[in-house]
């Protein structure tokens, strides 16, 4: 696995930053998705729903592998318990990039996700940490990245997703037992109409600021490091 998008739901992925998986899958590389909840205290739809929805998601997104683990939707905590479990699952698909939540946000599961997810990274580094049932050896990704797509900061980049656009909003879209207009929830969802010139308006939004269609954000802790001053991207003036 070259690439692993953990999230703390099905369908975060496929909103913040499932065009990137699309474009990096066009370029050769293999992509998988992490979920740590099944979605059982959603107010729309059930576990199972949301697992078959899921995997219609994940053949759109073209991803090779997608899995999810059994934390409490609605209480993701980070414990060590929960980090052994994730750290289980990197040291068996071994990727070298992991995409994580922003680590601020509205709802709990997400930003606890995001610190959950980066010890994990860490703890399955380790080698003299046993994870029970696990006999794979320790491995740590290389980089760690963070979907800011719905954080009101500064993206360190941007990804270009123009040409994947409308096949990311079909992924979005598979879920439908919590897109499709209904009575539950009703003033809490967006209303399927208003779907796709949400998700495209956001796109453009970090499409312009890198002088391309659309685009998905991306924050790193680290400075980045440029080789040649005549090779980087995105026009200044």
């Amino acid at each position: 696995m070259d690439i692993l998008a953990i999230a703390a739901h099905r369908d975060d992925v496929e909103q913040t930053c499932g065009g990137t998986l699309l474009a990096m899958h066009a370029r050769g590389w293999s992509t998988g998705i992490l979920d740590l909840t099944q979605g059982e205290s959603g107010t729309r739809g059930t576990a199972e729903e949301r697992q078959a929805e899921a995997e219609a998601a994940a053949r759109i997104l073209n991803v090779a592998h997608r899995e999810a683990l059994d934390l409490p939707d609605g209480n993701v905590e980070n414990t060590f318990v929960n980090r052994l479990k994730i750290a289980a699952v990197i040291r068996r698909l071994r990727p070298r990039v992991v995409i994580l939540p922003y680590w601020q946000g509205r709802h709990p599961d997400h930003y606890t996700s995001a610190t959950l997810g980066y010890e994990a990274c860490f703890v399955s580094g380790l080698s003299k940490v046993e994870i029970p049932g696990s006999t794979d050896a320790p491995h740590r990704p290389y980089k760690i990245l963070y979907a800011s797509l719905y954080a009101d900061v500064r993206p360190s980049f941007v990804v270009d997703i123009t040409p994947y656009i409308e096949q990311r909003l079909r992924s979005l879209l598979a879920y439908r037992s919590q897109y499709a207009n209904q009575s539950t929830g009703g003033g809490l969802f967006v209303p399927e109409d208003e779907i796709r010139e949400r998700t495209f308006s956001t796109a453009r939004h970090y499409g312009l600021l890198a002088g391309v269609r659309y685009a998905e954000p991306f924050v790193q802790k680290e400075v980045g490091l440029v080789d040649d001053l005549m090779l980087l991207p995105v026009q200044s003036i």
